[in-house]
């Protein structure tokens, strides 16, 4: 009787595979949180892959939690050098729209730290705090691990994450965000009003002191910084909307929230998310950077 091994490969390797698929979710997760970008999760993702297949996993207790902490160490140090390219990013920059739910091409670990509202918080962070925070309250690692892929002592750790909660806590507190169905209704009103070029309509629904940020990456045009005033946003976004002439704006699921993915020519032009707190929106965020949007 077959116990399951396949002729002319190891029980590590044939374990490996058959675990792999089960875990790649958590590996390209903690990746994606930690750098923002899906380019750079892939490549630690197969990295994590290349890594575990030449490895003795004999001795691993926890398969999971060592490919996490392989993934976020190699992040770790990615998100380093990330910090100075950001420096020299044209024009603000925004987390490369990650797609959730029936949209998803594989299966994807959904919570609140992959919006993008979370993520944009967590940019705030050290690289430190962001990886002491993520690998403990969203993966639930213990501290002992997170020490060693900071290079730091326990106690360290521990402070560290410590920190980075109180400051997600207090970003939170100053911009919280509204219940799932005020933030759909508010999204398909916003739609209809934008398409129709309504303007007194997307004034009623934008806060007065809302901001607008568009991420172009120096790759097509889009405004240098942020747009503040819910009337003077407005104004832009009628012109803008005369102007590119959207052939469909369509609701997708971009990090577990609702967002508008505007199409035009055939192709993608733009994925925009929306911050609403008390029916009115607070934050609008409209990714047009072509590299941030060809795997839609």
């Amino acid at each position: 009787m077959g116990d399951g091994h396949t002729p002319g490969r190891s029980r590590q390797e044939d374990t490996l595979e058959n675990e792999w698929e089960t875990h790649r979710p958590a590996v390209f997760g903690v990746a994606y949180r930690l750098l923002g970008t899906l380019a750079d999760a892939e490549d630690v993702t197969q990295d994590v892959w290349l890594r575990a297949a030449g490895a003795d996993l004999s001795k691993v207790t926890d398969l999971r939690a060592w490919l996490v902490t392989v993934a976020a160490r190699r992040s770790y140090d990615i998100l380093r050098s990330a910090r100075l390219r950001r420096e020299t990013y044209v024009g603000p920059w925004l987390p490369e729209p990650l797609l959730t739910g029936p949209d998803a091409s594989e299966p994807v670990l959904v919570d609140e730290s992959v919006s993008s509202a979370m993520l944009l918080i967590m940019e705030e962070l050290s690289p430190p705090e962001r990886v002491a925070f993520v690998l403990h309250d969203v993966f639930g690692l213990q501290f002992a691990r997170i020490a060693e892929v900071l290079d730091v002592a326990v106690p360290s750790a521990r402070q560290l994450a410590s920190r980075a909660r109180r400051r997600v806590a207090k970003a939170k507190e100053s911009a919280p965000q509204a219940p799932k169905a005020e933030r759909d209704r508010v999204l398909a009103t916003f739609r209809a009003a934008y398409e129709s070029g309504d303007l007194a309509g997307l004034v009623r629904l934008l806060h007065p002191d809302a901001v607008y940020v568009t991420d172009g990456g120096g790759k097509i045009a889009a405004a240098r910084k942020a747009i503040h005033g819910g009337e003077r946003i407005a104004e832009v976004m009628v012109r803008v909307g005369r102007q590119q002439r959207p052939d469909a704006i369509d609701l997708i699921e971009v990090g577990g929230e609702l967002a508008l993915v505007f199409r035009r020519d055939g192709g993608v032009y733009s994925i925009d998310t929306l911050q609403v707190t008390d029916g009115l929106i607070t934050a609008y965020r409209r990714v047009l950077n072509p590299e941030k949007l060809a795997h839609v």
